[in-house]
This record gives C-alpha cells, structure tokens and sequence, in this order.
C-alpha cells in the first residue's frame, strides 16, 4: 500500500500498525506526535490503529532546548 509521512511518499506492506511504522523509522523513545488524516492517535491506540493505502499521515518529533 502507498501512503504519505510528512507529504513524502512510502510503500508499506497491508495492514501495518502505527507502532510497526514507529518501529520502522526508528522512533522508539523518542517524544512525537502521530496524525492520521488530520486526526491524532493517541499512543495507546499505536498498537491497533492499522494505517490504509492512500493515508495521509504527519509525524512531529518535540525538540526540547531552551
């Protein structure tokens, strides 16, 4: 299936969830907040949300300074 991170486009395997694609970029431990469709997943549903062919999805990674 064929989706959209951040406006780029990536081919994925059917029935992939959230958490598989976090795992995938490599963003375990790291603080980010996931939208599908311009709707946010709460980090409890990673496990179970399975993203779709032509889904939109925005990552946003919190970058601490000060």
């Amino acid at each position: 299936m064929k989706i959209q991170i951040n406006g780029e486009p990536l081919e994925l395997a059917d029935k992939v969830t959230i958490s598989v694609l976090v795992s995938q970029m490599a963003l375990e431990g790291q603080r980010y907040a996931i939208e599908v469709n311009e709707e946010i997943v709460s980090r409890s549903n990673h496990d179970t949300h399975c993203l779709n062919d032509g889904d939109q999805v925005e990552i946003v990674q919190a970058i601490g300074g000060g």
